[in-house]
Formats: C-alpha cells, structure tokens, sequence
C-alpha cells in the first residue's frame, strides 16, 4: 500500500483539525496516511509517495528553513502542492502578480525593508481614505504579527510597520474592509481545480486589541453557500494563478479568501496554496475527495507511486 505524508510541524501537533478526517479518508482510498513534520530529521521522505503539505504552520518564522526542506524534498519524493507554486505563494508580493493581469484584490501597498516607515505609511493613508487599515507581514500565516489600526492610531501603526522593517521583512498596507465585520470572509475550498465547498470566516482583528493571536485560531467558522460573483472570482484567481505559473494540471488543493469592498464586489484577500486549512469538519465528504483526487494522480503516474515501502 503506497504510503502519503501528511506533512505538519512539531509545534502543531495537535492543532490540525484536518489530519484525522484526512487520515480516514486516505485508508478508505487504498492509502496509508502518516503525519510527519517537515522539522523532524529523523523522517525519510524520499521513502513516501507523495508529500502532500498540510500544516507546516511555523514556517513564516522559519522560511530559508523551510524553502530549503522543500528543495531537498521535491528532489526525493513528489510534493503536492508542486515546489514552484510553493515558491511563489509563501510570499504575499503574489497578489502584487495578481493585481496585474486584472484580479480585483483587496488595494495593497507592499513596503519593502528598506524604506522608512512613517513616510510609506503616510503615502498609503493620503492614498486611501479607509477609517481604518491593517499593518501585517509580506509571509505570515494565521494572522501572526498583523494588527488592525484607525487612523488616528498612526504613532502605533508606524512602529508596528517599523518592527518588521528592523527585521528584514517586507509588509503590506491594506484598508480594513468593513464588510467583514457584518459578513466575514468566504473562503471557497477548490480541490483538483474543482469548487468543493465553502465557509465563513468571521473577523479575527479587534480594534484596540494588541494581544498575540493564537496563531491556529481561525475564528467563528460556520458553512456558507458562496453567492455567484463569488465563484465567479475564485474561477478567475485559480485560472490567473495557473497562467502565471504555467501549471499543466490543477491545483490539487486551493482556499480563495474573499472580502466584499465598499462597492459590494468580492475582492481577493488571499490565495491559500500551501498550507490552508480545509475545513473537513464543516463538509467531511471533502477529504474524501482529496484522497480519491490523490490516488487518481498515483494511478496515472502523475505522482510517482513507490512500493517499496518497509
């Protein structure tokens, strides 16, 4: 029976509500699923059929790490999704890719380490008249190190932006749609380049709130039916993402964050390619389709099969 790893963190053990129903669904399919952490140096990859990423969540803390797990890794055992769109979508500049060939993203100004942080932050606030903004990291997960800020708050913002500045990282500047404190985000959960199912994510920043996030909360999470403008979209951001990647097949699993601008159109927020949860719990026929569009890549070679597994 060929062998799946399930690919997560030591420090998330425990927090990843999508490995169990995962596990099942990949048994019912004919496959062995294991849970490994890509941290963990006692785990030899190149003896799993495929290594497909699930909650390697620290590595916005660890990225060089990372990327460099996933280099050696791609060259031992196929990695699902593929290294290249993992190159590109760790890295939030992606909706910058986006924005230019005409998706509607949520507006986003990137500020680079380099720049001085009150002058950047005051261009982007003449720019947009949004009473409130949010400061967050260019690689982030989980809404580690972002922070929701009015206007008037721009001493506190600035020092916020200045912080991950003064530690080598890009950020973004985006206004605070208001839209998701009424409705949340919809999240549409794609799998084998096919719409699966959709939920709502209700908002996590709370103004005034400057305490730690718990960097695996994802909020009030209930199912939602998506409305047509929102599928729609989310068709159009996987086919964007495919033409700037030159993807010969889909992608074996996607999340598209929507918010709803000041217009009332959906807008992108972001692209979850790499280690999105998928919300099994709130449509458990989902993994099943994973597992099953996981084993008809096994079978028609698309993901090289190893039966040689001890």
């Amino acid at each position: 029976m060929t062998t799946i790893a399930l690919v997560t963190a030591i420090s998330a053990t425990g927090h990843d509500e999508d490995l169990p129903p995962l596990q099942s669904a990949c048994e019912r399919a004919g496959l062995t699923a294991r849970a490994l952490a890509w941290d963990d140096a006692s785990v030899g990859w190149g003896r799993m059929g495929a290594a497909l990423l699930r909650s390697p969540w620290d590595y916005t803390e660890r990225l060089p790490e990372f990327m460099a797990w996933c280099e050696r890794t791609a060259h031992a055992v196929p990695l699902l999704n593929p290294l290249p769109v993992i190159r590109w979508n760790t890295d939030k500049h992606y909706l910058a890719d986006l924005a230019a060939v005409g998706i509607p993203v949520v507006p986003t100004e990137f500020v680079e380490p380099d720049a001085e942080p009150m002058e950047a932050l005051q261009r982007f606030l003449a720019a947009h008249d949004a009473a409130e903004f949010v400061v967050k990291p260019a690689v982030s997960a989980g809404a580690r190190d972002t922070q929701r800020y009015q206007r008037s708050q721009e001493f506190a913002a600035g020092n916020h932006l200045a912080r991950l500045l003064d530690a080598g990282r890009s950020a973004l500047l985006q206004p605070y749609l208001p839209a998701v404190d009424a409705d949340g985000e919809t999240a549409l959960i794609h799998i084998d380049g096919r719409y699966s199912h959709a939920i709502r994510k209700g908002a996590l920043l709370k103004i005034g709130d400057t305490s730690p996030l718990d960097p695996h909360a994802f909020g009030d999470i209930r199912n939602r039916e998506p409305a047509e403008d929102e599928r729609r979209l989310a068709d159009q951001v996987l086919a964007a993402a495919s033409r700037l990647l030159k993807l010969e097949q889909p992608l074996l699993y996607a999340r598209i964050d929507l918010l709803r601008g000041a217009d009332g159109a959906p807008r992108l927020l972001e692209l979850e390619l790499t280690e999105p949860s998928l919300f099994f719990a709130q449509a458990p026929e989902a993994a099943d389709r994973l597992a099953q569009a996981l084993l008809a890549r096994l079978a028609d070679g698309t993901v090289r099969t190893r039966t040689d597994i001890g």
